[in-house]
């Protein structure tokens, strides 16, 4: 009864009513604690407008946790045959912040997430609001109930498991190897650290034997490596390789 109430007075009389009418399609329900999902879209970037206001770095950080476990259990029992390997490497194709981002941004999270950040907004700002996003779910209604709301509305939803299978998007990972398999010295070097609309930003760059082959840059250095090394394989032409 007490949820119940919550929930009208989120749509009809609170001063957030229009941030629980715009989630409501995204989450296919109105959240009972409405300043909880609010956090979860609250960048760290906000806090230069509004000192001492929580951001959705907490329910990131549960978030990815409990993200992890349901994705964990829900491959260790969709492949009751499949090796430990093959299940750690399912599971980072999942999780990876890559997938996050892409996934948040098919759900519309962007639209909300402008609302409460300052400045460029970065695709992985996108995969850290959605994983935000479960930790107040989580909050909201426990493990079970969020284990059945990520594998129904996020997994099923807007992941092609099966094709997931055999795709390698892995870019860093592939070059390694075409650079071992042919003896090639590489390396993954950070070359500066900078603010860019008040967040840290990363420049690297790939090297293959001393030469300098790629340079990229992004909020997250794994992000960064990623997109150097990407360009690395399509200067090398082996598209087919990648694929």
């Amino acid at each position: 009864m007490v949820s119940i109430l919550r929930k009208f007075y989120n749509i009809y009389v609170s001063d957030d009513k229009d941030l629980a009418l715009r989630l409501k399609p995204i989450l296919g329900f109105t959240p009972s604690r409405l300043n909880l999902f609010k956090t979860a879209f609250y960048h760290k970037s906000m806090t230069n407008e509004t000192p001492g206001k929580a951001t959705n770095e907490r329910l990131e950080y549960l978030g990815d946790a409990i993200l992890s476990t349901i994705v964990a259990e829900y491959l260790f029992k969709k492949y009751p045959n499949k090796d430990e390997g093959f299940l750690t490497k399912m599971r980072s194709k999942i999780v990876k912040r890559q997938t996050l981002n892409q996934i948040a941004d098919n759900m519309g999270l962007d639209v909300i997430l402008a609302d409460y950040s300052m400045g460029k907004m970065s695709s992985a700002m996108l995969g850290n609001a959605l994983e935000a996003l479960v930790g107040a779910i989580y909050i909201e209604f426990g493990y079970e109930k969020t284990k059945n709301y990520v594998i129904r509305n996020i997994l099923m939803k807007y992941l092609d498991i099966n094709e997931l299978e055999t795709k390698d998007d892995n870019h860093k990972s592939q070059l390694l190897e075409y650079c071992q398999k042919h003896g090639r010295e590489i390396q993954f070097i950070t070359l500066s650290k900078f603010k860019l609309d008040k967040r840290d930003c990363f420049k690297v760059a790939v090297l293959i034997d001393g030469s300098e082959m790629a340079t990229a840059e992004d909020f997250n250095k794994k992000s960064a490596e990623q997109s150097a090394a990407l360009k690395v394989l399509s200067t090398l032409d082996m598209h087919a390789y990648s694929n």
